[in-house]
């Protein structure tokens, strides 16, 4: 297969170099790469900017869990499926503080706090910044995921001392369709325009996993790659199957590709912070390592995301070890 040579981008591009340069034809050229030739090019970029045995580690709680009204194919905690989420009140804030104090003292540097909700009402949005504040003033970066955003609900948060506003795209805009109906990726970019409009950092990604095909993948990485500027952070999640969800039969991504998209992440997006998010549970220490080759720097650290099983903290710390990897809260070059 006649592959084009990748041309490495030395730093972040301008908005117009971007568009121009990350088609999902070119970012499907990536994929088909043969691997060690992908690697190294990812290898490079990655260097380039951040240091190579650094990873950032970010704790994810949920603050909010069950009841949500939406039909995402993949989710434990829609109404709309069986899967034994019960739906719980908001956390209080003195146990969100106490969950970031623990999630700091094993090495964590940010914490995300994610909510089940379709969108926050603008009472809950102050409870939460109440939450941002506190957790900021333990000295942490601090991240939410509360689904979709009102006019000036990020610019509470965003005063609160938010750093981060996660809103994933999930998958290609043809595949969308498949995995979800009550609300459109149109409704998520018109989120993350509020979020980058009130200067809070963009946290964006995607799934993969759900039956997508690989022109799904490189599109899904072409419109993150596109858009202006690209996220600060960009989260690849494996979907974990979980039962009475749509997705709990789905058929499971050769782990080679998974790797293959991480590595497309980085190139296309080379200051983004690319974070190994949910599905490393299932994940051999060999896939991960692999993963961080291609220039993953970032990983959820703790025994649960949201409602499913990580990788646990001792097994984290052992594979960072075996692996030279070493946790701090600045990552880049």
């Amino acid at each position: 297969m006649n592959v084009e040579p990748l041309e490495i981008m030395d730093s972040t591009p301008s908005p117009s170099e971007v568009a121009y340069g990350w088609t999902a034809t070119k970012v499907k050229n990536l994929f088909e790469q043969p691997l060690m030739d992908l690697l190294f090019d990812a290898q490079k970029v990655h260097r380039q900017h951040f240091k190579p045995n650094a990873i950032q580690l970010s704790t994810l709680v949920s603050i909010k869990t069950g009841g949500c009204p939406e039909d995402c194919g993949y989710c434990p905690q829609s109404i709309r499926f069986n899967t034994g989420v019960v739906d719980d009140e908001l956390m209080a804030l003195d146990e969100v503080v106490r969950a970031a104090s623990e999630a700091k003292a094993k090495g964590a540097s940010r914490f995300c706090m994610g909510a089940a909700w379709r969108g926050p009402k603008d009472r809950d949005v102050l409870k939460v910044a109440e939450m941002v504040a506190a957790v900021k003033s333990l000295g942490l970066e601090t991240c939410a995921t509360l689904g979709l955003l009102k006019d000036g609900q990020a610019e509470v948060l965003k005063d609160a001392g938010l750093d981060y506003y996660n809103h994933n795209i999930d998958t290609s805009a043809d595949h969308y369709g498949e995995i979800i109906s009550t609300r459109s990726q149109g409704d998520r970019h018109e989120t993350l325009q509020r979020v980058r409009d009130a200067g809070v950092s963009v946290c964006c990604g995607g799934i993969i996993g759900m039956g997508e095909s690989r022109d799904d993948r490189a599109d899904m990485i072409a419109q993150l790659a596109n858009m202006d500027p690209y996220p600060q952070s960009v989260p690849i999640n494996n979907l974990v199957k979980v039962p009475g969800t749509p997705m709990a039969g789905a058929e499971g991504i050769d782990p080679i590709e998974f790797v293959r998209t991480i590595a497309a992440a980085r190139i296309s997006m080379p200051k983004a912070m690319v974070r190994l998010s949910a599905g490393r549970h299932d994940m051999s220490d060999e896939m991960q390592a692999l993963c961080f080759l291609a220039g993953a720097n970032s990983v959820f650290y703790g025994e649960k995301l949201l409602t499913t099983p990580n990788a646990t903290a001792y097994g984290d710390d052992e594979l960072f070890e075996r692996l030279g990897l070493v946790p701090t809260d600045n990552v880049s070059r």
